[in-house]
């Protein structure tokens, strides 16, 4: 039985604190509000169990959530079906975030979920090299060919292109753009 467990000391503020960034880095790692909320559920959980052993919290939590996430990945079946496109945004003043935000979430998605958690982990989160070996239990060399990869991927993802005018970043495709 259950019985009444005591919440560990400092839980319930970090969980206050950072369920946020939690929840974007999940949802940058599934391209699902859905999941991301869950694969965050499952994440604090686990950690609730061992919050003492937790030395860098939030360092904890994030290892946990990726890990949930690859260990999720390799699921054949997973119990839902993404759809082609992405429902309308209720929002219409934020329409332009929201199709750079799901063009990014698209270009994501074409790679593999080891490559997409090296992605979010260097560039989302800014870790080193070393911290993201260490956050997903790999070496260095591991993280760097996933890296590299991933970006060769995402310079030629059909999701993001160069702007027309001007030398620079990649923005994304606007559909209403295109010759």
């Amino acid at each position: 039985m259950w019985g009444h467990q005591i919440e560990p000391e400092g839980f319930a503020d970090f969980v206050l604190a950072r369920s946020g960034a939690l929840h974007r880095t999940a949802y940058l790692l599934t391209r699902d509000h859905a999941a991301a909320e869950d694969l965050v559920q499952s994440a604090l959980l686990k950690a609730w169990r061992r919050w003492a052993q937790a030395q860098q919290p939030e360092a904890y939590v994030r290892r946990i959530l990726v890990n949930e996430y690859l260990t999720q990945s390799r699921r054949l079946w997973r119990g839902e079906l993404p759809t082609e496109r992405l429902p309308e945004c209720v929002a219409p003043d934020a329409a332009e975030r929201v199709v750079a935000e799901d063009s990014v979430a698209q270009a994501l998605a074409d790679l593999s979920p080891q490559q997409r958690a090296v992605v979010v982990l260097r560039f989302f989160h800014d870790l080193t090299e070393r911290q993201t070996a260490d956050h997903l239990g790999v070496s260095i060399g591991t993280v760097k060919a996933h890296q590299s990869r991933a970006l060769d991927r995402l310079r030629v993802s059909e999701h993001l292109v160069p702007e027309r005018h001007a030398p620079g970043p990649l923005v994304v495709a606007d559909e209403r753009n295109e010759p």
